[in-house]
């Protein structure tokens, strides 16, 4: 039996595929073990360590709060830059130059510059033109650094969304008269929408994870620098890291799965929907159909 993509294996190939899964669990137990004695070896795993994080006061005083803080700002950038990126993005397949060739200098140059270098940018901007709080700017710096370079990037997936789409679409639109403004928003968006969902979710995700570098160079007290704190007053450096890696693994997972859940609907709905004419609608159809010249 063949599918579409290879041959179905034979029996050695089926030997050998056994042999290496046996293999490589066998290695990643191995190191598995290793780590778990250099920690033992180093006193890592000793419960004095580990019983802050089944404590309230580590998680009220240190991690929620910086967790709060890491997801205001993903959220503020999400919101802000998935419709500037789509504005964008589509402004690059104007047919006019004058959109057109600014959309794509703006795109390009924003994907250029490192995102950390854009949130340093925006920190110095906001503390030596603004007169916000040192607890809104380092905020404010945050975002407008995440959602410069990721907006840019958005644009690229909107781009290239609506040009994967075939010709035969726009043609179509064309051929019954629809406007390219009727045909990007009735007709090409909605099903590039579909395509673009895992790029796009791909890059809410780093997102997420990109908030950290605010707190690493600005001192925004956000997830990963509110576990420094943490790891300061409690000495327990590598097990904050694992319970803070595990919140981020755990965030991110929510942020997949709903958009999971959400591209299997968007098919599902497009599959079951259609327009059904009935009789009624049919009759009016026929008188008002001109009639033939014989």
């Amino acid at each position: 039996m063949t599918s579409v993509l290879y041959d179905a294996p034979g029996p050695r190939a089926k030997r050998r595929n056994v042999l290496v899964s046996v293999i490589f669990f066998a290695l990643l137990a191995l190191l598995a073990w290793f780590v778990w004695y250099k920690l033992d070896e180093k006193g890592q795993l000793e419960w004095v360590l580990w019983k802050p994080f089944t404590q309230s006061e580590a998680w009220t005083t240190y991690l929620l709060p910086g967790l709060g803080n890491t997801m205001k700002a993903a959220a503020l950038a999400m919101v802000i830059a998935l419709p500037l990126g789509a504005v964008f993005g589509i402004a690059r397949l104007s047919d006019h130059w004058w959109v057109r060739v600014p959309a794509s200098a703006v795109v390009e140059f924003f994907r250029a510059i490192p995102v950390l270098l854009l949130i340093l940018f925006a920190n110095e901007f906001y503390d030596r033109w603004t007169n916000v709080t040192t607890e809104q700017r380092l905020l404010y710096a945050v975002v407008t650094g995440l959602v410069l370079y990721n907006a840019a990037v958005l644009a690229e997936v909107v781009r290239a969304g609506i040009l994967a789409l075939p010709k035969g679409q726009t043609e179509a639109a064309m051929a019954i008269g629809l406007r390219k403004n009727q045909t990007m928003r009735s007709i090409l968006l909605p099903q590039a929408v579909t395509a673009m969902l895992p790029a796009i979710v791909s890059q809410l995700v780093v997102i997420v994870k990109d908030t950290a570098l605010g707190g690493v160079m600005i001192g925004f007290t956000e997830l990963l620098n509110s576990r420094g704190t943490l790891a300061a007053n409690y000495a327990n450096v590598i097990q904050s890291f694992v319970v803070v890696a595990i919140m981020y693994i755990v965030l991110n997972f929510i942020i997949t799965s709903f958009a999971s859940w959400l591209e299997k609907r968007l098919r599902r709905s497009k599959r079951s929907t259609g327009a059904v004419i009935g009789a009624d609608e049919i009759e009016d159809l026929n008188a008002a159909e001109p009639p033939r010249v014989r």
